[in-house]
């Protein structure tokens, strides 16, 4: 423990806030909240046994920072945003992704209909899932819909309204057509009521449809929807294979069981609905908390977002302020931390799952490791480099023959891509294929905005910008460090493409990282990102424009418009040579953007190449 730290926790209050571990280069490596400051982070600086990854994590420290805030509540939430934003390396980071489905039904709705979602709201309706692990949602409701012909059409119906005809889908036996009112809307509640009560773990009743089903197309010879309702038949019972002996089929609840080696850590998630398990899903958990029921704490507390929260969870440890927990996901839940019976039994088969996966990942995350951050730590070493480089940039130009000219920046942080924080740049000022000239203009760019504080990514100190190149073009953007006064605190490489040459300021002699090294590959990762990234933002805005028409410049003409003049008169020049009188045969085209069209390509003229 150094005197700064020392110092620091004499002075440390009591009362509930959220702390800041950095590292010696003043990058944030921990965040964590306390109910009381001073005990919390002076349990880290005690001579005490501690987990490896704790153990780790304050060998890194050189000092930290905290803040005061009203309650426990508000520590939790500020806790939250400051992980979000500095994604430190010793706290669980969800990433924000894809969403596990659900099924959804507003039964507020005269005729509503059931439909597959990722984000669950606060809007009445219900909602029935999440469906993962070999349940596909899809198939679900197309069960539901071959045995309740429950609608599936975007169409708004209303007890009043009445199309014109059915859709295919009432001709198939897929739909009971509530859009012809060929069903009341109190029988098709009835079937909608029969379908919810699928859902929640009733299966006998839609597996009885469907084999009747099944009969009297096979005896029509209807051999090929027979075999449709085969199918539907086998995901009825891989659901039932699911049961969970002895539980009540109204039963609903999450567990969540947590196993670590010290170092390493597995969650593993389960999901109980209807008296079925739905899934189970095992995260990998990195967290420099001192006790795992703070630990499993700070996982929940990230995990339900956009999600259905049961009732009931079963914990494998007891979490700290649970009541915390429930104020701040907005729910009333029981938290069973020592089962007994079949939650016994349901947190004994999550807890061999992440066992399970424990043994089958130690070796993996030691490996994502030293391609990441101990990359980051051995290019530190071997480049001499002052500060850990926690954030490196790099920047690529792309372009054809001096046009759309583009610079991408990328971002990597402890050795992974932070692709929000990714940015793109067109080249302004540059004519001609000068990628040395537009590269300075992009960095110029950024480093200004560095200066002024001026942007969510630009803001945000980078510790090493990547170069693609050699040794001219480190120098010449090296200039550009000085000139803002910036040499002395953000670091600069190049790596040059022939034998991967390492180039470092006021040296003229390369460095040559051993081939195949995990450092190297991290320069090359980052390089190859950039110029990914400048490809596809060069393509798209070169597509965008060879798609673009002239009559999008013309006010009050937007894409259907422009689509309806190019369909009925063929090209650009076609419409230009047309008057107002032609223009308005269009429905599309009323008298007044008639004569804004023709006014416009009188002032305008189209302009073409000439003849060789």
């Amino acid at each position: 423990m150094n005197e700064k730290i020392r110092d620091k926790l004499k002075s440390l209050t009591t009362k509930p806030g959220v702390y800041i571990m950095r590292d010696e280069d003043g990058n944030v490596i921990y965040v964590g909240k306390a109910k009381n400051l001073k005990n919390r982070v002076s349990q880290y600086f005690r001579n005490s046994p501690k987990p490896s990854k704790v153990q780790a994590m304050v060998d890194n420290v050189d000092h930290f920072d905290y803040f005061i805030t009203m309650s426990e509540m508000d520590a939790l939430a500020l806790e939250s945003n400051l992980i979000k934003k500095y994604q430190p390396f010793y706290n669980i980071l969800l990433k924000d992704g894809k969403q596990f489905p659900y099924i959804k039904i507003n039964i507020k709705e005269p005729f509503p209909k059931f439909e597959i979602v990722r984000k669950v709201k606060k809007d009445g309706a219900k909602y029935f899932g999440p469906y993962f692990a070999g349940l596909d949602a899809r198939e679900i409701l197309k069960t539901i819909n071959t045995a309740f012909k429950i609608r599936t059409c975007n169409n708004k119906i209303t007890d009043t309204s009445i199309a014109k005809r059915e859709c295919l889908n009432y001709s198939l036996g897929l739909c009971s057509a509530p859009c012809t009112k060929q069903i009341s809307s109190v029988e098709y509640l009835k079937e909608i009521d029969k379908a919810i009560k699928f859902l929640n773990g009733n299966d006998n009743e839609i597996e009885e449809i469907l084999m009747q089903k099944m009969l009297n197309a096979s005896e029509n010879e209807n051999f090929e929807n027979a075999i449709v309702i085969r199918e539907r038949l086998k995901m009825i019972k891989k659901l039932k294979s699911r049961i969970v002996a002895n539980l009540p089929k109204d039963v609903s609840k999450d567990v969540f069981a947590y196993v670590t080696d010290g170092l390493s850590g597995i969650i593993t998630y389960m999901v109980v609905r209807g008296g079925k398990i739905l899934g189970i899903v095992s995260y990998p958990c990195m967290d420099a908390e001192l006790e795992e029921g703070q630990t499993l704490f700070n996982f929940i507390s990230q995990y339900y977002q956009n999600m259905v929260i049961p009732s009931e969870i079963i914990l494998s440890h007891e979490i700290p302020s649970p009541e915390v927990l429930c104020d701040y996901l907005g729910k009333k839940i029981n938290f069973i931390s020592s089962p007994h019976g079949i939650n016994k039994n349901l947190l004994d088969m999550a807890k061999e799952n992440a066992k399970e996966y424990l043994e089958k990942h130690i070796e993996k995350d030691r490996l994502k490791y030293n391609n990441t951050l101990g990359a980051v730590k051995v290019l530190k070493e071997k480049l001499s480099l002052r500060e850990l480089p926690h954030r490196m940039e790099c920047y690529d130009i792309s372009n054809i023959s001096g046009t759309n000219k583009v610079c991408s920046m990328v971002v990597f942080k402890n050795g992974e891509p932070s692709k929000r924080d990714y940015r793109k740049f067109k080249i302004k000022t540059i004519k001609g294929s000068n990628d040395f000239a537009s590269l300075e203009e992009a960095m110029t760019r950024r480093l200004k905005r560095y200066k002024d504080k001026n942007g969510e990514s630009f803001k945000e100190k980078p510790n090493l910008l990547v170069i693609d190149g050699g040794k001219g073009q480190l120098s010449s953007c090296y200039e550009i460090l000085e000139k803002f006064g910036l040499q002395d605190e953000i670091q600069m490489i190049s790596l040059a493409k022939r034998i991967e040459e390492v180039f470092v300021p006021h040296n003229s002699n390369p460095i040559l990282l051993k081939p195949g090294s995990a450092e190297l590959k991290l320069l090359q990762r980052i390089r190859d990102e950039a110029h990914r990234f400048a490809i596809t933002y060069h393509r798209n805005i070169r597509t965008a424009k060879q798609t673009r028409s002239v009559l999008d410049e013309i006010p009050g003409v937007g894409p259907k418009k422009r689509d309806a003049l190019l369909k009925a008169f063929g090209t650009s020049d076609n419409i230009a040579s047309l008057d107002s009188d032609t223009l308005e045969t269009l429905p599309e085209i009323n008298h007044n953007l008639a004569l804004t069209i023709v006014n416009y390509f009188k002032h305008h003229p189209i302009m073409h190449e000439p003849e060789e």
